[in-house]
């Protein structure tokens, strides 16, 4: 736990540093965005809506929900949505994101292994996870225990994720894919930050990097089953470019809690 608040300590500067900025550069100021989200909220949780189902009324928590466009939408068809995230800057936007579509979200910001208890209170429908989040952990074993915690009995875990033969394995140029990782390592990266692509040259050098694991399929399930949550789906998503439409680029696991 010690080692993983040091490199949690790390991400956390590092995702607090001109992501507002990133954020309007990539999607526009919060209400565009909130109208386009509006026109169409069922698009924005693509592909994993349909494990979901009717949100009406139900009670969703998005852990490192980041930006709010995903609670926003699930706001917009009828969810109580709570995000947890560590970023001001991402909590900043998503509340400016929630009053533009003229939605109410619940966002806790907070490192998610460091929750306080009020917020453990095995009463979630939901908890959703997606895109770019289970490399800031060191160790799954302490996240699966958190969502436990969350869910009520018959609720669902549904984590949205690249997948690690992406991630981990191959680097793709066109139509040319080469193995270049070692998809069993265990070691840590350092990546720059995610947002970095949307911010002006000058900018991008001064950037802190983040700290990041990167978890196989097996390690993955095998966490998830251990905590006790029934695996109900697997579902590996091939990418949909035309070059690469034989490789997985995210998978969909769903769990249920007993």
């Amino acid at each position: 736990m010690k080692e993983q608040q040091g490199f949690t300590a790390k991400n956390e500067q590092a995702w607090n540093q001109n992501n507002y900025i990133a954020l309007v550069n990539r999607y526009g100021e919060p209400t565009e965005l909130a109208e386009k989200i509006t026109q169409n909220p069922k698009w924005r949780l693509h592909p994993f809506y349909k494990y979901l189902h009717d949100v009406q009324g139900k009670k969703i928590t998005h852990l490192m929900g980041s930006n709010g466009v995903k609670a926003v939408a699930l706001s917009l068809l009828g969810a109580d949505v709570k995000v947890v995230d560590f970023s001001k800057e991402n909590a900043m936007f998503a509340n400016e994101l929630a009053t533009a579509a003229n939605v109410d979200i619940t966002y806790v910001v907070s490192d998610i292994l460091s929750l306080q208890e009020e917020h453990l209170n095995s009463n979630q429908d939901i908890v959703l996870m997606e895109l770019g989040v289970l490399h800031y952990l060191i160790d799954l074993h302490p996240l699966f225990e958190k969502v436990k915690a969350m869910l009520k009995p018959g609720g669902l875990f549904v984590l949205h994720e690249f997948h690690p033969i992406s991630t981990k394995l191959i680097t793709s140029t066109g139509k040319k894919h080469k193995v270049t990782g070692n998809y069993f390592t265990p070691t840590m990266e350092k990546n720059p930050v995610a947002f970095t692509k949307h911010m002006p040259d000058d900018a991008k050098e001064t950037l802190a990097q983040v700290v990041q694991r990167k978890w196989t399929i097996g390690e993955l399930i095998t966490a998830a089953a251990q905590s006790g949550l029934i695996i109900k789906v697997l579902e590996e998503e091939p990418n949909h470019k035309l070059h690469d439409i034989g490789l997985p680029k995210t998978y969909t696991l769903v769990a249920e809690r007993a």
